[in-house]
């Protein structure tokens, strides 16, 4: 991919990637001050029926959503990708037919490669798989955030709890993907520069449901998602880790202090390679035993060891360098 080099282009890419930092840190609260003020002034009636309506919509993003093909195409998209670049790697076919879970890893600071491959076609999903619906799975409170549940849901987001993915996973013409950043929010705190920490020793909770609906599971690895932003210090055991993982319990969000360029929350200007593994089968199994789901774990982690190994070396990962999973 030609990145284009011109001043009038860095600065759109610029404009792309801030507008998307300020949707994902600071939208949600806009929209709940938004519908506070409205609700106070003239338009109190209008929020009233925004509000009515939401109640009977309120199961949509565990029915996975509201795309809109418009919003996913997007030409401010194409900006964001072109930012760091961000490319799409495609290693092996997948039927249209059947239902696919996409592990992603790393989960990185802000899930950028899942957002950009997944939740628009700037790196050209739909060409690259034909048939297949991608949806990316995002912590439900943030859909319990009027206007902006609504907004995020056009990409493609839906909530990541079981019914939404039992949802996706048993659509019986087949044809949807499940994206799930397996690490989770406390995975974002080991996204550092160099780093490949992986939360998955103890996630077989996605095993399990592929499991129960016979869909098949697929690694991802996006190379150079932990490059992005720079962290604070956060050992394991410090006071600031302690203190993160605790309102990580609270609130069910991770609270990483990070920056970018210029001390900014602007990413780094790093290419990312997000790699789609191939598929592995999946037997359906209603009730999986703890054998079963341990042996797909096994299974999952060593595909997932393999590709990474494949790759790293194109992408700028040393040779010595291999995956640590906590």
């Amino acid at each position: 991919m030609e990145v284009p080099s011109s001043p009038l282009h860095r600065s759109l890419q610029v404009f792309a990637v801030l507008q998307w930092v300020f949707s994902f840190l600071g939208l949600a609260l806009l929209c709940l001050v938004t519908l506070i003020l409205a609700s106070l002034g003239r338009a109190w009636t209008l929020v009233v029926l925004y509000l009515l309506w939401l109640y009977q919509d309120r199961h949509t993003p565990r029915m996975g959503g509201r795309r809109s093909a418009w919003v996913r195409n997007w030409a401010v998209w194409r900006y964001f990708r072109d930012y760091f670049p961000i490319k799409l790697v495609k290693t092996a076919e997948l039927d249209p037919s059947q239902n696919y879970l996409f592990g992603f890893h790393p989960h990185g600071v802000l899930v950028v490669g899942a957002f950009s491959n997944f939740c628009t076609e700037a790196t050209g999903f739909s060409h690259l798989f034909p048939g297949l619906k991608p949806h990316l799975l995002m912590l439900p409170c943030w859909f319990q955030v009027p206007l902006f549940r609504d907004y995020i849901m056009t990409s493609g987001l839906v909530s990541s709890d079981k019914a939404s993915t039992s949802y996706l996973l048993s659509h019986p013409e087949g044809g949807r993907v499940a994206v799930l950043a397996v690490g989770g929010p406390l995975e974002a705190l080991e996204a550092k520069p160099g780093t490949v920490s992986l939360r998955l020793r103890n996630q077989k909770g996605f095993v399990k449901l592929s499991l129960e609906h016979g869909a098949s599971l697929v690694p991802v690895f996006s190379f150079g998602e932990n490059d992005l932003f720079q962290q604070f210090p956060n050992p394991p055991g410090s006071w600031v880790r302690r203190m993160q993982e605790a309102l990580q319990r609270i609130l069910s969000v991770a609270l990483p202090l990070f920056h970018g360029r210029l001390g900014l929350l602007i990413p780094f200007r790093v290419p990312i390679h997000t790699v789609v593994g191939a598929p592995i089968p999946v037997q359906r199994s209603p009730r999986p035993t703890r054998e079963q789901v341990n042996r797909l774990h096994e299974l999952y982690v060593e595909r997932l060891t393999q590709l990474f190994e494949e790759h790293k070396m194109r992408y700028g990962v040393p040779a010595d360098q291999h995956l640590v999973f906590i």
